[in-house]
């Protein structure tokens, strides 16, 4: 009998030394050529949560993409620099590099509400994982224990931090680093066992409002 998640040893997730947060043009640029050479990279979103019932969120306001080795982090508030949008735009709305995420349908919804951005390429691993007769999708949390036999930290309390502060802590950068990556290592091992990628379906996207226009 598998042993229970808490049980299980932790997940060792990317070193500090290993996320940069992007702030340049030229880390921007950096980014996208380490970005757009692969195959697939880790994906994800964060935005501050809301509290209030009727509340509507103005995330993301962060981006995190991350490759085997490495990860990086966009910070994004009512408004994003120039050189940090085209960034985006040249690696979400190629479909290659894949990106890898769990639970990627409101992040992609977010993304396009905020800042018109079609994302492309988007394989959500909790959909992948899917098996028949499964009523709840599969989290980077199960995943982990169930392909690696380890436990990885999601904390409540920094998922619910606030993602919008000008300045995050260093938890905070490690939390979000690993959810990107760490959905890439799910996928490469699951690709490992044998297994193939069904065809790729985009995440409908909300219809414009009606103008009255005619």
């Amino acid at each position: 009998m598998p042993a229970a998640e808490d049980e299980l040893p932790p997940y060792n997730g990317i070193a500090i030394a290993d996320v940069q947060l992007v702030v340049t043009p030229e880390q921007a640029v950096a980014a996208r050529d380490a970005l757009l050479v692969c195959d697939a990279i880790g994906f994800d979103t964060e935005s501050k949560p809301t509290f209030t019932r009727g509340e509507t969120s103005t995330g993301p306001h962060l981006i995190q993409f991350a490759t085997d080795k490495k990860a990086w982090l966009f910070q994004i508030g009512h408004s994003t620099e120039p050189h940090i949008r085209a960034m985006l735009l040249a690696v979400l709305e190629r479909p290659l590099p894949l990106k890898i995420g769990f639970g990627l349908a409101d992040d992609v919804k977010r993304l396009h509400a905020k800042l018109d951005i079609r994302a492309a390429g988007i394989v959500d691993m909790s959909v992948v994982l899917r098996t028949p007769g499964q009523r709840n999708d599969l989290g980077a949390k199960t995943a982990v224990a169930k392909f690696f036999g380890l436990k990885l930290q999601k904390s409540k309390k920094i998922s619910t931090t606030n993602w919008a502060l000008p300045r995050l802590n260093e938890k905070q950068i490690l939390y979000a680093a690993d959810d990107a990556q760490v959905a890439l290592r799910v996928y490469r091992h699951w690709l490992g066992l044998g297994n193939q990628l069904p065809p790729l379906k985009p995440v409908k996207l909300p219809k414009p409002p009606k103008t009255g226009i005619s």
